[in-house]
């Protein structure tokens, strides 16, 4: 692969991120924070977590990702 299609795939896959940021900026995910056993008996704590993703943030990667597509003279 040339560096310039890696750099485009990339100034792409920047340009996607920030729309979806902008899109849907707050996401939870799920994570095993303690297992315990006890004999036959297993436990697991499953905390949710969330994280919200700044306009600002959403913007730069955008931002970054159309100058990295932007063809180029020279």
């Amino acid at each position: 692969m040339k560096p310039a299609s890696i750099k485009f795939l990339a100034g792409l896959a920047l340009i996607l991120l920030g729309l979806a940021a902008l899109i849907r900026p707050d996401f939870s995910y799920t994570k095993d924070s303690h297992d315990a056993k006890l004999g036959p008996l297993e436990f697991t704590v499953k905390e949710r977590d969330s994280m919200h993703i700044p306009v600002w943030a959403a913007l730069a990667a955008m931002a970054v990702g159309v100058v990295l597509v932007w063809p180029r003279k020279g």
